[in-house]
């Protein structure tokens, strides 16, 4: 007897389709699955004989062949464990074969049969609305699931539970999520006293989608405004929350429902490796820069990180996407982030600072710079000084002078929206072409910025990158050309590029 059932292998964001094909042969017992799967494909054998026996179910006593087809897909964790037990229950005619046609199958068995949670649900839900079947899993990953609409989700507690439903003694009900879109707690904007020039920059930097660097004394500020940029940015579409979502579910760590529809913050330490930004493993996967996609990723001490860590950064804030490539297995993930750095303007920390207590040399300054590649800087668009703020803004009685979070949050969407309907992207992703076309400015703005490029010897991606701040704050002041006054504005926040000129 032959039994087909359907599943979703896990290869980094995909969710490739795997058919379980299970056939009860003549000789000595024995239990064998192939297609290559990994040590806990392998051990589901004896989950599945246990599960079945506990169940209550026969066990066949005959020479069982289990094949995850394709053969040259890698199969790893417990997914498989539970369309494997219907595959023999079906070929040992203990269920009906024909049942399994427009349903795919999902979930871990435990040895008493419960059905337990599994990764990378979100992406084989997704996969499964788009091949027009329904889904059967674990209960506890019904929620997630769920929120992909369009699709027929079955949650299950128990491996007794689906065969009731496929033979139609107890039908199984078609799970909604009980997820909630409510407003994120995001920290309050206007707890920062003080620094109106960084705030300005970081409202910029939210309605653009521009990365920023932050330079600074230590404790002036630059860790606080970084924390509050999710709460400014745009709510989140359901679009961009799914993938969200789907990366998070890959993850070691899975999809936590709290985090539905919230902006990625990830601030991952000085001494992160680079496997663990861009991901990797021998079943890769994803790192800080794709957990941190649709969100933010913070890097304090932006220095302190190893030189060639920082280099993996190149390619995905140009792309929005990496590549991780393995001997075995080659996945690619997404890493649409905005990238917020701050450091310190030299070793100490105290460079320029009114108390006077740098002393730190000219050649000590350039090396620590200098661990920052200038390809890496360039494709940074705002460089702003974070000076220490006034004693009397720091009093208790002093009261916030600076607007909060959910009105400069109106001011962004309204900037961003202004972009989406121009050019269907955030101003910071235009294309060289797309730049010289909706961010063209006026003949007074254009001298400025020739004669800035001359001045301070702008690259070339520099120069287009001035020219999408400048639409940014165009934008922000609903204005639609790009003036000589946002040209200058745009200008100014390159402080790295003005104090790379020679005195």
């Amino acid at each position: 007897m032959l039994a087909r059932v359907y599943s979703r292998a896990l290869a980094g964001i995909d969710a490739p389709p795997v058919t379980v094909e299970a056939h009860l042969s003549m000789g000595l017992p024995a239990f064998t699955i192939v297609g290559l799967p990994e040590a806990a494909v392998r051990e589901s054998r004896d989950r599945v004989r246990s599960a079945l026996i506990n169940s209550r179910f026969d066990f066949p006593a005959r020479r069982i062949t289990v094949n995850l087809a394709p053969a040259d897909l890698p199969k790893e964790g417990g997914r498989f464990d539970l369309p494997i037990a219907l595959g023999i229950l079906a070929a040992s005619s203990q269920v009906p074969a024909e049942v399994f046609r427009d349903v795919e199958f999902l979930g871990e068995l435990s040895l008493s049969g419960e059905l337990k949670p599994v990764h990378g649900v979100l992406p084989a839900a997704l996969k499964t609305r788009a091949a027009g079947r329904s889904l059967v899993l674990p209960c506890d990953n019904a929620d997630e699931a769920a929120l992909v609409s369009g699709i027929k989700v079955l949650g299950a507690r128990h491996l007794l539970d689906v065969c009731a439903h496929l033979i139609g003694a107890q039908r199984l009900r078609p799970h909604t999520s009980t997820l909630s879109a409510n407003a994120p707690p995001y920290d309050d904007l206007a707890e920062v006293r003080g620094q109106h020039h960084a705030k300005r920059a970081l409202e910029i930097a939210a309605a653009g989608g521009h990365s920023l660097l932050f330079i600074g004394p230590p404790g002036t500020g630059k860790s606080m405004l970084a924390s509050r940029l999710p709460g400014i940015l745009p709510p989140m579409t359901e679009e961009e929350a799914l993938q969200t979502a789907a990366v998070a579910s890959i993850s070691d760590a899975g999809f936590s429902a709290e985090n539905w529809r919230q902006r990625p913050y990830r601030a991952p330490h000085h001494t992160a490796s680079g496997v663990a930004l861009v991901g990797g493993g021998s079943y890769p996967r994803p790192g800080e820069i794709s957990l941190a996609h649709h969100g933010v990723l913070f890097l304090d001490e932006f220095p302190e990180f190893d030189r060639h860590v920082l280099e993996v950064l190149r390619e995905p804030l140009e792309t929005g996407q990496i590549v991780v490539s393995r001997a075995a297995r080659q996945a690619e993930f997404p890493a649409r982030f905005q990238l917020i750095a701050a450091m310190n303007p030299c070793p100490c920390g105290y460079l320029g600072d009114e108390s006077g207590r740098c002393r730190c040399t000219a050649e000590q300054v350039q090396r620590y710079r200098a661990r920052i590649s200038g390809p890496l800087l360039d494709r940074i668009d705002l460089h702003v000084e974070v000076p220490r703020p006034p004693r009397k803004a720091l009093r208790p009685d002093t009261p916030p002078d600076g607007e909060p979070s959910a009105t400069v949050a109106a001011r962004v969407s309204a900037a961003r929206n202004r972009q989406l309907a121009r050019s269907g992207k955030s101003n910071a992703r235009l294309t060289p072409r797309e730049a010289g076309h909706f961010c063209a400015p006026d003949s007074q703005g254009l001298d400025l910025l020739e004669h800035a490029a001359e001045r301070l010897g702008f690259s070339a991606r520099a120069y287009h990158r001035i020219l999408k701040t400048a639409r940014t704050i165009a934008d922000l002041a609903a204005s639609e050309s790009v003036q000589s006054t946002h040209i200058a504005e745009a200008i100014g926040y390159r402080l790295l590029d003005r104090q790379a000129v020679p005195a």
